[in-house]
């Protein structure tokens, strides 16, 4: 007889007083947490499947409901942790690697939290954004290092292809097959809308979205899963993956539950088959192989788009983006270790990379100390929460920010971290069309819209309240920006002083 030797991370909470036993929960709950019994004419539950999602708890009419962490505990230890031993007996059991969603939950420092923004006073007088104009707009490519005249004086037009964006966020890959259509359909509708741009991730770009082509990213992964002329010519810009924060080093994996035929028509793969990116691109093993993708794919769109390059924030990242730099991207995109994912080891996406904040103030230094800042501009990703971490990362030296899961969580996500399962209730980190239809495009574009217009306004608010009406005049100015609580090491990777001085 085996042993269930772990107790349910949650505890469903009713209230039978105000139960009714309608059974919303139970036609609401994919992981078939909610029951009825005929026998005792009440909803039940099974404990071990909650995932903490709230669809139940948000649904159930009577308020009935709610979800508490347990408090069953093992006996106190700290080094043997509740979460440690539960993990070895869930492997006992399994013989299998630990998977997890969504991103780092680990209470490593949060950098973001530790940096202050200066203000101006009266010397240096704040700008009201509501009186006076503010421009968030920016311009992503490579930038020349001087302006070039013909003979006669006019202006030589040498500007390399460049992304026009009316505010300084994109929203970051996110594969078809990862996420649902609707979700995609948020995402591309929202970009279109705000004047920027989302990434369609390693997963192909679905027919029915070419229509948004000018505000779309392809991307180009190891995997090369949906990539063809057709795709690459769809797009603004074409990104290369390398590699992402939530797994440095590693592929990708979609299983193949989740490949359903359009996914298996979008991606170019068999309806059913797990979708594995290897971790590598078999092509690339060196700056100089990069460099050749890069420009064999400037060579197939006729060097009308950006070519971006991504990577994970590992320890040696500047001396990886000057690489980039000098291969000829014109973007390079880093993701820091708090990057969410639909999927990744448990043990990669909690020990390995490095924090965004460290990464973008390296990188940065380092492309400006070797005189090629203007060869590239840095896009960042990996936890960018609200309105002050984008800043806080424009004031670092970022040209603008990517964000996925605060994309995510605008569109209904309960970070219940259950994606790799297809069995997400909000319908967005699934395939099953009872579940992707929870998702309506129009009401999660418009929620996607409102998320960016109010970081843009909050974003206006500060840079107003800095005394500065550009976000031009914000890239890389540190002397901004003050540390709380760091050390001299940190400030000095952040290149930045510690508050008071």
């Amino acid at each position: 007889m085996a042993i269930n030797f772990i107790y349910p991370q949650y505890e469903v909470v009713r209230n039978y007083d105000r139960c009714i036993s309608c059974r919303v929960c139970e036609r609401q709950c994919a992981n078939e947490v909610h029951f009825y019994s005929p026998e005792s004419q009440k909803m039940l539950v099974d404990e071990s499947k909650c995932v903490c999602c709230h669809r139940c708890v948000s649904l159930c009419p009577t308020r009935a409901l709610k979800i508490v962490k347990t408090d069953h505990t093992f006996k106190e230890n700290a080094n043997w942790t509740g979460k440690t031993i539960s993990e070895i007996y869930l492997q006992a059991e399994t013989g299998g690697v630990l998977l997890s969603s969504m991103g780092n939950p680990e209470p490593f420092p949060v950098y973001w939290d530790k940096i202050l923004i200066n203000a101006s006073q009266v010397t240096n007088p704040s700008i009201d954004p509501l009186r006076e104009p503010m421009e968030t707009k920016t311009f992503l490519g490579k930038k020349p290092g001087r302006i070039e005249r013909s003979a006669d004086g006019v202006v030589v037009p040498n500007l390399s292809p460049q992304l026009e964006l009316d505010v300084p966020i994109m929203f970051s890959a996110m594969s078809y097959g990862s996420i649902s259509y609707n979700a995609h359909a948020s995402l591309a509708r929202a970009a279109a809308a705000l004047g920027t741009y989302y990434n369609t991730g390693e997963g192909g770009l679905h027919e029915d979205f070419y229509q948004y082509g000018p505000h779309t990213i392809v991307q180009v992964a190891s995997g090369r899963f949906g990539v063809h002329k057709n795709y690459l010519n769809a797009g603004a810009a074409i990104e290369i993956k390398m590699g992402q924060g939530a797994k440095p080093g590693i592929g990708g994996h979609l299983p193949g539950l989740k490949v359903d035929p359009d996914i298996s028509k979008t991606r170019m793969i068999p309806e059913g088959a797990d979708a594995i990116s290897p971790a590598p691109h078999h092509d690339i093993y060196s700056i100089e192989d990069l460099r050749q993708l890069v420009f064999s794919l400037k060579e197939a769109t006729s060097y009308q788009k950006p070519i971006m390059v991504k990577i994970a924030a590992v320890h040696n990242v500047a001396a990886i983006a000057s690489g980039i730099a000098r291969s000829g991207a014109d973007i390079l995109c880093i993701d820091g270790y708090r990057g969410g994912t639909g999927a990744a080891p448990t043990r990669i996406r909690d020990n390995v990379g490095i924090p965004i904040e460290l990464a973008l103030a390296a990188v940065d230094q380092r492309l400006r100390d070797e005189g090629i800042r203007g060869q590239v501009s840095v896009v960042v990703g990996g936890s960018i929460r609200n309105s002050a971490d984008l800043l806080k990362a424009v004031a670092l030296g970022a040209d603008a920010c990517y964000i996925a899961t605060s994309a995510l969580l605008a569109l209904g996500c309960h970070l219940c971290r259950s994606c790799q399962s297809g069995k997400c209730n909000w319908g967005i980190a699934t395939q099953r069309p009872e579940l992707v239809k929870r998702l309506n495009p129009d009401d999660g574009s418009q929620r996607l819209i409102n998320l960016v217009a109010a970081w843009d306004h909050e974003l206006k608010e500060m840079m107003g309240g800095m005394g500065i009406n550009s976000i031009e005049a914000l890239r890389g100015n540190r002397l901004m920006l003050r540390g709380l609580g760091l050390t001299e090491k940190e400030l000095a990777i952040l290149g930045i002083k510690h508050a008071g001085e």
